[in-house]
């Protein structure tokens, strides 16, 4: 286990980093560097709910790019936003 802490970007505390970059591109390492392990497994949970909201086939190409920009948009955007017809559980 790793004492590797990071400024989370996401939650805005020091909190503990990944192990690892999650993807083998510059997007994991931005990742790695600035979201910390809860920040992404709270990305990995709502991820669940883009994979139903938008009915990816989670062996295709595609589904891998959505992977990428929600992870993106999620991390390091202002303006993030949920799947057209999202409607939030009551």
């Amino acid at each position: 286990m790793s004492d590797r802490t990071v400024k989370c970007i996401k939650l805005g505390a020091e909190l503990p980093g990944l192990d690892a970059p999650p993807l083998p591109n510059e997007l994991g390492q931005r990742i790695y560097e600035n979201v910390s392990k809860q920040a992404w497994q709270e990305f990995l949970e709502h991820f669940k709910m883009v994979i139903n909201e938008y009915r990816l086939d989670l062996t295709s190409p595609m589904a891998d790019q959505v992977f990428e920009q929600k992870a993106d948009e999620f991390f390091f955007s202002d303006n993030y936003k949920m799947p057209d017809g999202y409607v939030p559980e009551k």
